[in-house]
């Protein structure tokens, strides 16, 4: 009963939330955030109330099932953006700006933080430093996709960023496995080259093998239903189905396979839309059945934020040099390679300003940087915790920003913003 209260008392708040930022025209997401961060152990979670609030990370942890789910359903829909048709058009351009401005973003933030452990050793470790610049390759697909979602942004910059968002996941888990070995092996002295080049080729393979299988096999089973409801009603369940199964571990030898989710069910998505005449319709009908999915994930995710980490002036240091560079990374790679493939100026201008959001990839990737040890692990979990606080709450504002500047977010017409006060004015001179 207390589970069932709090989660209709986060999914409560966040509408209201939404309804109080709308002076300032924030995007939905970053009022969820706020609203997780009021309803979360540090403000209202502390009354200890059941059921109001969230009153430890405990109680946060057992809705983990949610934003697994939540965070399927996200690269489902991404999976969506990579149609053959649209991928003949910007599929080179997608991928060139999707491994440059991820490499340029490790690789400002390993020169940057390795400077800072040169200079204050006590600070920052060297294996750290290097594990830090490969999460920042990462960039947060969901704040992205509700953004986007929220405003119907459509044009040049919102049909590359989606496509970009999506192989940032691809790019990160290579990135972050090569300079993770490489982490380990300076704090063991031994380089194992067959971890370090082997093991994310092995995940990425069988998660793309995975996610074409269930793909498959999803577009098979959606012919034997006639009605709309029940072909929903089967995608959701594989979509239940693949986040399961990506979370198997099986042994192979000298090595486990593992299975990034969001790789999985992003592959299934591809195959899926590709595949299946009747995916533009069931994606519509998804996309509306996740709508509080989404939000309860974001109010979660900002109860979540652990705002003791601005008390650590060792976190904060980090964390600034981490995001500041992290930043410019993401930003002159994604400009300057726009530039180099001929993009449209305003995705030159404007397309890394969109790629700043970082939040779930980056903290899935912290949990394998446990293996660092206790002191370095626990720095590289603050440091990202800190950077994922920044950029959750002021992230999405800047892709709104950059999207309405490009023109993929346009106003909306009066007639439209008033419709459903004219419907409401007209039913009630009917009574």
């Amino acid at each position: 009963m207390k589970e069932i209260l709090s989660i209709a008392f986060a999914l409560f708040a966040g509408l209201m939330m939404t309804r109080l930022v709308r002076p300032l025209r924030l995007p939905d997401v970053t009022a969820y955030l706020f609203a997780g961060l009021l309803i979360g152990p540090f403000f209202l979670g502390r009354l200890g109330i059941p059921g109001i609030g969230f009153s430890s990370y405990a109680e946060l942890g057992a809705l983990d099932v949610v934003s697994d789910i939540a965070l399927g359903f996200i690269a489902f829909s991404i999976g969506n953006e990579f149609r053959l048709g649209a991928l003949r058009q910007t599929g080179r351009q997608a991928l060139v700006i999707g491994v440059v401005q991820a490499l340029a973003a490790a690789l400002l933030v390993d020169a940057a933080l390795i400077a800072l452990h040169l200079l204050a050793p006590q600070v920052l470790s060297l294996p750290a430093a290097i594990t830090l610049g490969a999460i920042a390759t990462a960039t947060a697909p969901a704040a992205t996709l509700m953004v986007v979602r929220q405003y119907k942004a459509k044009g040049p910059l919102t049909d590359l960023l989606l496509p970009i968002v999506a192989l940032d996941d691809a790019v990160g888990l290579v990135v972050f496995a090569i300079s993770f070995g490489v982490a380990r092996a300076l704090l063991s002295g031994a380089l194992d080259l067959f971890s370090v080049l082997l093991n994310p080729l092995i995940e990425i393979a069988a998660s793309l093998l995975l996610g074409a299988a269930a793909g498959y096999v999803l577009t098979r089973l959606e012919t034997l239903f006639h009605s709309n409801t029940n072909r929903l009603v089967m995608t959701i369940a594989f979509v239940f189905l693949t986040v399961a199964l990506s979370m198997l571990q099986l042994p192979a030898g000298p090595v486990t396979v593992g299975f990034s989710s969001l790789l999985v069910c992003m592959m299934m998505g591809t195959v899926f839309c590709n595949l299946c005449p009747l995916s533009d319709e069931l994606m519509a009908l998804a996309d509306r059945w996740t709508a509080p999915l989404l939000a309860l994930f974001f109010v979660i995710s900002g109860a979540q934020l652990e705002l003791e980490l601005f008390a650590d002036w060792t976190v904060v240091l980090a964390g600034v040099v981490y995001i500041l560079f992290r930043s410019a990374g993401k930003y002159i790679g994604a400009r300057e390679s726009a530039r180099a493939v001929h993009c449209d100026r305003k995705v030159v201008d404007y397309l890394g300003v969109t790629l700043l959001p970082q939040a779930g990839v980056a903290l899935g990737m912290c949990v394998s940087a446990q293996a660092l040890g206790t002191t370095d692990g626990a720095l590289v979990r603050n440091i990202v915790l800190f950077s994922v606080l920044v950029y959750e709450l002021f992230g999405p504002l800047a892709t709104k920003w950059a999207l309405t500047r490009a023109g993929d977010i346009r106003p909306i017409p009066p007639e439209v913003a008033n419709r459903r006060m004219q419907k409401l004015a007209q039913a009630g001179s009917k009574k």
